[in-house]
């Protein structure tokens, strides 16, 4: 699995705005993309997020990227031009435990 990990920092102000954005927009178009098996949506206080896209290969994260990443940053870029750090990982994951 492949987990391609978006964090954002914004003022307090902009917050509310920016999570219902990208929970009612932007979620829902990655996951039309079909690059994304599961997507999950963090809050690590008032003006910090982070969202979680999992993809299942390699492949599905580079189509992502290739065909769909500038559309969809565009799109967040023209709803928020500044104030809102971006910050961008891929990690991928060498093992998982459940419990029971």
């Amino acid at each position: 699995m492949i987990h391609y990990e978006v964090t954002l920092e914004c003022s307090a102000t902009a917050a509310p705005m920016l999570e219902r954005w990208i929970r009612n927009t932007h979620i829902p178009n990655m996951l039309a993309t079909g690059s994304f098996v599961a997507i999950h949506f963090d809050r690590a206080d008032e003006d910090r997020f982070r969202t979680v896209y999992q993809a299942a290969t390699q492949a599905d994260l580079d189509r992502y990227l290739t065909q769909h990443a500038e559309r969809l940053r565009g799109e967040f870029h023209d709803r928020f031009p500044d104030g809102v750090a971006v910050i961008r990982d891929v990690w991928v994951q060498l093992q998982g435990w459940t419990s029971g």
